[in-house]
């Protein structure tokens, strides 16, 4: 029985992150289209794309870190997409900052 929850939890995770991919996926291509049709208007999204973005990589690489138990390749490879979650949420600030204080 101990198995079967710990299969259930794993799906459960499994689904909440490829539920949080495709939303945040469909927003990303939204407002990237409404953006690049109109920058000057729109600009105010290039921070929140990035943002989004940093939020998939971050969620993703915490996923694969807690799944890799002893596989050391599977933990850098999961550490490598968490710093570059950290590299697009500076990124994100970095935007941010140019675009609303100018």
């Amino acid at each position: 029985m101990a198995g079967n929850e710990k299969r259930r939890k794993v799906r459960g995770t499994s689904m909440a992150l490829d539920t949080l991919h495709i939303i945040i996926g469909i927003m990303v291509v939204v407002m990237a289209s409404v953006s690049f049709i109109n920058p000057a208007e729109y600009m105010a999204f290039f921070p929140v794309i990035f943002l989004l973005a940093a939020v998939l990589n971050l969620a993703t690489g915490r996923y694969k870190l807690k799944r890799s138990k002893r596989d050391q390749k599977q933990k850098i490879a999961a550490l490598i997409q968490i710093g570059f979650g950290c590299a697009l949420v500076i990124l994100a600030v970095i935007s941010a900052i140019s675009i609303w204080w100018r």
